[in-house]
C-alpha cells in the first residue's frame, strides 16, 4: 500500500507543480501554478524580465435555481409568487480557491490566414498553447483555463465544460488579476459602462486617482465606476523600456472587461460590466470566456504590428465575402456636427409620434441637411473624384427629439422626409457610379431597432445600399441595460450577424469597442467606439490624441475616425462655432495611413476641398487596402510613422502622425523593392506650421527615389507629413 501511495504522489506531482510555456522564439514565458490554497495564478515574463508579476484567477458567481420544482405529474402554474427572489438564488463556493490540476496539455499551432481586408494580405497566427484542467476539491466544480502564448505576448480566456455541478449560473465578478511589476507611466481612459469617447491622459499608475475627474468629460450617456477604474485597451510603459498592452478578444456574449487598479500594490482587476440587475453575465455550460490579451515588446512598433487580437478570434464565419469591399466615401455629416446644418426637418415639433405625425404639414426649418438638392452635390463630387459612397444623416423622420427622453419607439428607419426622394437620389448615385450609404441612428433603443431591422435592411437590399451606419447615441433602452451589458453586446453581434444575411456592411457608432470579432464577421467594415474627429467640432481632441490611439482603441479593430479636415478653423463653417481642429492641414493627410480603416471618409465640406486641390490629390490617391504595412517609427503619445504598400499595387504610402511637440524623421525607404525606382509625393508642414496658429501652411514636393533613399523631414507641433510613392515603369 506504502508503494501505491508513493507511486500515485510521484504521478501527480507534476500537475501540482507550476507548468510552463514559451512563446515561439522564446522570449515571452508563461508560467501557471496552484497557490497553496488552490488558488489558480500565473505570471508573465519577457526576456527574463518580469512583465506580470503573480497574479491569481477565478470569479464569484451564483447559481440561479428554477423558481419552482416540479414532480413529474405536475403542470407548471405561472405566478407572481414563482418569480425568481433571493430565496431562489443560491449563493455558492467562489471559483477561486480549493482547486487542484486534473490534467495539463501542451500544443503548438502554426498557419498562415487572409483576410478579407486589413494592414496585410496574410496573417501568420503561431502560438504554443497550455491547457489547464482544474476540478474544485469540495464542489466538483470544473474549470479550464487555455494559454495561447505568443512572439508578442499571451492570452488566456476561462472555459467551462459540461458538468451537471455547474450548468446555468450568473457572474458576480470575474477576478482576473493584472500584476504590475512597478509605477508604469500609462496612457488610459476613465472605466465606464456606456462610452470610450475620453480624451486619454498620460500618468504614473499612482497617479490616476488624482487625475480622474478632470479626465472625465461630459457625455450624453456615462457611468464611470471607480476612482481608479480605466479601459481596455491600456497601453502602458515601464521605467526599464518595456511597453505592455492590456485588452480582450472574442467579446462574444459576455460583458466588456474594464480594469480596477489597487494603486497601493499596482494590481489591476477586472471589472464586467452588469445589467439593469447587477448581475455581470449569465453562463450556461459548456462556454467560455473572451480572451484576456497581455501584449509586451521592447520596441513600441511590435505592439502596432501584432494581430494577437485579430488572431485569437474565430476564422470567417461568412462562406462567400465577395460582396464585402474596402469603401472610401464622403458625405452630408460634417455640416451638421459643426452645427451649420440640422439632422430635423422641423422646429414645429416638440415632440414626435411617428404614428400619427405628417411632416407635409409642418413648417421646414431651412437648416436640414439631407435635402435632394445638397444629396445630388455631395454625389456629384464623389462621382468627380473616385468616391464609392456617399453618407446621407438625417434623411429619416423623428429627428426632432430623438435623444434623451429614454424613447422606445424613436424611428423606422424607413421613412424619408419629405425633402429627401429616396428611390431619385439612389437612382442618381446609380447613374453616376455611386452608392449612397444608410444611416440608422436608434438613440440607444435596441429593442425598437431589432423590432424594425429586416425591413431596414430589406429597404437597403431594394434601392441597391450595402453599408450602413449605425448610432447608439444616449441610454440604452430596456432602461437600466448599459452599451456593454452582455444582452447589449448580442444585439451589437446581432445586427452584423442580421446585416450578412443581407449582404451589407456595417459601421457602428456609439457601440462597443471592437475586439477582433472583424475576423469573423469581415462585413463589420468600422466602429467607431472612441473620441473621433467629431469632438474636432466639439472644442476639439488633445493634440497627441492619434498618436495613442493606435496603441489603444484600434488594436481590437479599424476606427471610422474621420480624417480629412482642411479647414481647421469651425468659425468659418458656422459663425457660431468657435472651435479649432488641433492638427495641421498635413497631418490630416497623414491619419489615412496612419489610423487604419477600410472604411475612410473624407470628412470635410466640398468647397473646402476644393480651395487646397493639391492637397486633395493624396486623399483621393491613398487605398484603403493594403498588402503589407512596416511600421518604421513609433512611441506612444509622441509620434507614429508607418508606411504601407497598396494591396493592388507596388505603390507604397508613408504617414507620420506628431504630438505638440512635433518630431523630426530620418526615414530609409528600405521597404522598396530593390532594384525599382520610384517617384515620391511629399505633403509636408511649412517650417512655420502650427496645428494653432498656421495649420494650413504646407508644401508639396516631388523626388525619385528607391530602397537606398533616406529622407529627412519635420513634422510640425501637432503636425505630421504623407507621402505616396508611386513606382516608375521603365519604357
Amino acid at each position: 500500500m506504502r508503494k501505491m501511495i508513493l507511486l500515485m504522489s510521484i504521478f501527480a506531482m507534476p500537475l501540482a507543480m507550476a507548468q510552463q510555456q514559451s512563446s515561439p522564439d522564446g522570449n515571452v514565458v508563461l508560467t501557471f501554478s496552484l497557490k497553496a490554497d488552490g488558488t489558480p495564478s500565473y505570471k508573465v515574463t519577457y526576456k527574463n524580465k518580469a512583465v506580470i508579476n503573480e497574479s491569481t484567477l477565478g470569479f464569484k458567481i451564483r447559481e440561479v435555481l428554477s423558481s419552482y420544482l416540479l414532480k413529474s405529474d405536475e403542470t407548471p402554474v405561472y405566478s407572481e409568487k414563482s418569480l425568481p427572489d433571493d430565496s431562489k438564488i443560491k449563493k455558492i463556493e467562489p471559483l477561486t480557491q480549493n482547486f487542484k490540476v486534473v490534467d495539463t496539455k501542451k500544443s503548438t499551432f502554426k498557419e498562415t490566414w487572409k483576410p478579407v481586408w486589413g494592414e496585410e494580405s496574410e496573417i501568420l497566427n503561431h502560438y504554443n498553447e497550455l491547457l489547464v484542467q482544474l476540478q474544485q476539491e469540495k464542489t466538483h466544480r470544473k474549470m479550464n483555463i487555455r494559454f495561447r502564448v505568443y512572439n508578442e505576448g499571451v492570452g488566456f480566456r476561462y472555459e467551462f465544460p459540461s458538468q451537471k455541478e455547474l450548468t446555468y449560473f450568473v457572474i458576480e465578478e470575474e477576478l482576473s488579476q493584472f500584476a504590475m511589476t512597478g509605477d508604469h507611466t500609462a496612457w488610459w481612459i476613465p472605466g465606464d459602462y456606456d462610452t470610450q469617447e475620453y480624451d486619454y491622459t498620460e500618468s504614473k499608475l499612482s497617479e490616476i486617482r488624482g487625475l480622474m475627474k478632470q479626465a472625465m468629460s461630459d457625455n450624453v450617456s456615462q457611468f464611470v465606476f471607480s476612482p481608479t477604474g480605466v479601459q481596455t485597451s491600456l497601453m502602458m510603459k515601464t521605467k526599464d523600456g518595456l511597453y505592455i498592452n492590456l485588452h480582450e478578444a472574442a467579446l462574444v456574449n459576455y460583458s466588456l472587461m474594464n480594469l480596477n487598479l489597487d494603486d497601493k500594490t499596482f494590481v489591476f482587476q477586472s471589472w464586467l460590466t452588469p445589467d439593469a440587475q447587477g448581475a455581470k453575465g449569465y453562463l450556461q455550460a459548456p462556454c467560455h470566456s473572451p480572451w484576456r490579451t497581455i501584449m509586451v515588446s521592447d520596441d513600441a512598433r511590435k505592439i502596432l504590428a501584432s494581430r494577437l487580437i485579430l488572431n485569437l478570434n474565430e476564422p470567417c464565419a461568412i462562406a462567400d465575402t465577395s460582396w464585402i469591399k474596402p469603401v472610401k466615401y464622403v458625405g452630408v455629416w460634417w455640416e451638421m456636427i459643426t452645427g451649420k446644418n440640422s439632422w430635423s426637418y422641423t422646429n414645429d415639433l416638440p415632440a414626435v409620434d411617428l404614428n400619427t405625425v405628417d411632416y407635409t404639414k409642418t413648417k421646414p426649418n431651412g437648416t436640414h441637411g439631407a435635402t435632394n438638392e445638397e444629396v445630388r452635390k455631395y454625389i456629384d463630387f464623389a462621382a468627380k473624384h473616385g468616391f464609392d459612397q456617399v453618407l446621407v444623416e438625417g434623411w429619416n423622420i423623428g429627428w426632432e427629439d430623438w435623444f434623451g427622453h429614454k424613447k422606445d419607439y424613436v424611428f423606422d428607419f424607413v421613412t424619408p422626409y419629405p425633402d429627401f426622394d429616396l428611390k431619385a437620389l439612389n437612382d442618381y448615385a446609380h447613374s453616376k457610379g455611386v452608392k449612397l450609404m444608410m444611416h440608422h441612428e436608434t438613440s440607444g433603443s435596441t429593442r425598437n431597432y431589432e423590432r424594425h431591422m429586416k425591413a431596414a435592411y430589406e429597404l437597403m437590399n431594394q434601392y441597391g445600399y450595402n453599408a450602413v451606419k449605425s448610432g447608439y447615441v444616449g441610454d440604452i433602452l430596456p432602461v437600466g441595460e448599459h452599451h456593454y451589458s452582455q444582452s447589449t453586446i448580442n444585439h451589437y453581434l446581432y445586427a452584423i450577424k442580421e446585416a450578412a444575411k443581407h449582404k451589407i456592411m456595417v459601421n457602428a457608432h456609439e457601440a462597443v469597442r471592437p475586439t477582433g470579432i472583424c475576423r469573423t464577421y469581415p462585413n463589420m467594415i468600422g466602429n467607431e467606439s472612441a473620441r473621433g474627429t467629431e469632438y474636432e467640432a466639439f472644442g476639439g481632441n488633445k493634440v497627441f490624441h492619434t498618436t495613442i490611439l493606435p496603441f489603444t482603441r484600434l488594436q481590437g479593430g479599424p476606427m471610422d475616425y474621420t480624417p480629412g479636415i482642411f479647414e481647421t478653423e469651425m468659425k468659418y463653417v458656422n459663425p457660431n462655432n468657435n472651435s479649432q481642429i488641433r492638427s495641421t492641414l498635413a497631418r490630416q493627410l497623414a491619419l489615412y495611413v496612419t489610423m487604419y480603416s477600410p472604411l475612410q471618409m473624407a470628412a470635410d465640406l466640398p468647397e473646402n476641398y476644393e480651395k487646397h486641390m493639391d492637397a486633395f490629390q493624396f486623399i483621393k490617391d491613398v487605398p484603403v487596402d493594403w498588402q503589407k504595412s512596416v511600421y518604421l517609427e513609433a512611441e506612444p503619445g509622441r509620434y507614429i510613422t508607418i508606411a504601407r504598400k497598396d494591396k493592388h499595387s507596388n505603390d507604397w504610402y508613408v504617414g507620420c502622425t506628431a504630438h505638440e511637440g512635433g518630431h523630426t524623421s530620418e526615414l530609409l525607404l528600405n521597404f522598396l523593392d530593390k532594384g525599382k525606382k520610384y517617384e515620391a509625393t511629399i505633403y509636408a508642414d511649412a517650417k512655420d506650421a502650427n496645428w494653432k496658429t498656421n495649420p494650413k501652411a504646407y508644401t508639396i514636393t516631388k523626388q525619385k527615389v528607391n530602397a537606398k533613399t533616406k529622407l529627412k523631414l519635420t513634422a510640425a507641433k501637432g503636425g505630421g507629413f504623407a507621402i505616396s510613392i508611386k513606382e516608375v515603369k521603365s519604357k
